[in-house]
């Protein structure tokens, strides 16, 4: 049986889908090093050094686009006359743009030069946040925000190019610190979204962006790579390319058990997020804008799990950080059921829950990459569907057991995904690529 070696998470992986552990020998990661920095040779020349903190930058942004909405969803409502049951479809529609384009964008890494492709994204994606800032009603804002969705899956594209473009012995720390770039984008889009809109309105917060986005997008074209592009895709024709991303899940368990994991595990994140402001905005508490976008820097935590979790996978502790991390998903929601009698509980609950959501998925990320280094950007982004799936059945899930139950039946949405995801991976473990 033929194995494919990579030295990023220490693990070995034979073509008919079943995965072993490799031991840590020179041969091994020459071979992968050999195998997935194909991209980075392309052009000639090693990345900048200042490449992947700039990745990291413009993902956070990027990234950060998806998420404006949660602190403003209750301002939003009212200004567009949608009730409290349908809050959850101003981020559905966005999420639901996000997986569209997870599945017809992000494989275009694998074909297309990264340097044109991560530029021009970012060129439109600042045209969209131009449109929802102007949207003159709900169908136009409505419209714009799937636009933005699809588009904002540029990060995820980032995401694939700092995996190709780092050797396999850095690769785990390279996408940690990429991921720790769009955790603290998302966790900083609430709170500036929420100040933004109390000192500007609600349409300040993705005109701002849209500045930001195209500066990005600028400074981006003079420091990736030009001509980088994953090895031995450049003949595949574009439908071929995205069907090739459903072949690959169908052919690797791994990447299939880990999708639905991101599927759980997000659905438990948008859970919290999605349904956050309305029982803030209310009584007994009734804060601000600002105040509803501060909670997310409670969840800060989450970028440090990523680098922890980066360093963790290069040294082969993947499963034990899976086990970990959903253990500590679902015993956040314990403090966060106390929100309505204590801030300091739902901030605890927020710092739990996001750092084991992002330590949870940096691993994923790492894990899937290795299975066919050459299929980086397919795999990310047919991975990264399940994740768009999961955010969006928990934000329209969130709003509408708020509006039936109020919070208890948030929170107990909230756990379920979490216990849900607990006992897939004690059940798929021994499948994984860390069985011994």
């Amino acid at each position: 049986m033929a194995i494919q070696c990579s030295g990023a998470v220490g693990e070995c992986i034979g073509s008919g889908g079943h995965e072993a552990h490799a031991t840590a020998s020179e041969s091994t990661s020459a071979s992968a090093s050999a195998s997935t920095s194909a991209s980075a040779s392309a052009s000639g020349t090693s990345p900048p050094a200042r490449l992947v903190p700039l990745l990291a930058l413009a993902c956070g942004s990027s990234v950060a686009t998806v998420y404006f909405a949660q602190p403003l969803l209750v301002t939003l409502g009212e200004r567009f006359a949608l009730g409290s049951g349908l809050l959850g479809a101003i981020v559905t529609v966005t999420q639901l743009g996000y997986a569209a384009g997870l599945l017809t964008l992000v494989p275009l890494g694998d074909l297309l030069d990264h340097r044109r492709l991560v530029t021009g994204q970012l060129g439109l994606l600042a045209l969209a946040l131009l449109a929802a800032g102007l949207a003159p009603g709900v169908a136009a804002l409505l419209g714009a925000l799937a636009v933005v969705g699809l588009l904002a899956v540029v990060a995820q594209t980032m995401v694939a190019a700092a995996a190709a473009l780092t050797p396999p012995a850095r690769r785990g720390r390279a996408v940690g610190t990429v991921t720790g770039g769009i955790v603290t984008g998302i966790l900083l889009a609430r709170a500036a979204a929420g100040v933004l809109a109390d000192l500007a309105g609600w349409r300040a917060v993705y005109l701002a962006s849209a500045g930001v986005t195209a500066v990005l997008a600028l400074l981006l074209r003079r420091v990736l790579p030009s001509g980088s592009r994953s090895a031995g895709v450049r003949e595949e024709s574009y439908g071929r390319l995205v069907a090739s991303t459903v072949t690959l899940f169908v052919r690797h368990p791994l990447l299939r058990i880990r999708g639905a994991l991101a599927l759980l595990v997000f659905a438990a994140f948008s859970t919290l997020w999605s349904g956050m402001a309305q029982p803030l905005s209310g009584p007994p508490w009734s804060l601000s804008h600002a105040a509803i976008g501060a909670f997310g820097l409670a969840g800060a935590a989450g970028a440090v799990a990523a680098g922890v979790a980066g360093r963790w996978n290069d040294r082969g502790l993947a499963q034990r950080t899976t086990g970990v991390g959903l253990a500590l998903l679902a015993f956040s929601w314990l403090p966060i059921a106390l929100t309505r009698q204590s801030l300091w509980a739902l901030a605890i609950g927020a710092v739990l829950l996001d750092f084991a959501v992002q330590a949870v998925h940096v691993t994923n990320q790492t894990l899937i990459h290795a299975v066919r280094p050459d299929a980086g950007s397919r795999i990310i982004g047919g991975y990264m569907v399940f994740y768009s799936a999961g955010s969006s059945l928990g934000a329209l899930g969130s709003s509408l057991a708020y509006a039936t139950a109020g919070w208890p039946a948030v929170t107990a949405l909230g756990t379920s995904f979490s216990l849900a995801a607990l006992l897939l991976w004690a059940t798929t473990r021994r499948m994984g690529p860390a069985a011994r």
